[in-house]
């Protein structure tokens, strides 16, 4: 009989978020290639506990619509998105992809995903800011669901 699930553990898909989001940022400081990205984390024991499809989703489709997925953010944010902490920016557009690109996520397992990822790397509010920032985008682009749900 196998142990009972530790709380507070995130799933496959959020093990793939929290590598991604470490991705994503030396991404955004280094300028690499995904693939060479991917290639170092591919090693790292989180990534064992992860969904590697979903991991090298995000870590491939997020740098090819960063244009995109920055220019929903930008009107949202109350500073530059270059101001922006780089973790939390990588939090953000992760969870902008998710909104935009991947309805079969309700937007609230969005939120909620991302703000706990702030938790753990972002600063002491970041998850305040996190949440502000998605929510209002989550009413624009799943304007049926988030009506339905809110």
């Amino acid at each position: 009989m196998g142990a009972p699930p530790r709380k507070n553990q995130p799933g496959k898909r959020g093990w793939a978020r929290r590598c991604a989001v470490q991705a994503l940022y030396q991404w955004q400081l280094t300028a690499q290639s995904p693939n060479l990205i991917e290639t170092h984390f591919l090693a790292d024991e989180d990534l064992q506990k992860a969904d590697t499809a979903y991991f090298r989703e995000l870590v491939h489709q997020i740098p090819a619509r960063v244009t995109e997925i920055d220019t929903a953010l930008d009107p949202l944010l109350d500073r530059p998105l270059a101001q922006v902490d780089p973790v939390e920016c990588a939090i953000l557009r992760i969870g902008a992809y998710e909104l935009m690109q991947r309805p079969d996520i309700p937007y609230r397992i969005v939120l909620n995903e991302a703000v706990e990822l702030a938790k753990v790397f972002g600063a002491e509010q970041g998850h305040r800011f996190i949440n502000g920032v998605l929510d209002k985008l989550a009413r624009g682009a799943r304007p049926v669901e988030f009506g339905a749900l809110s």
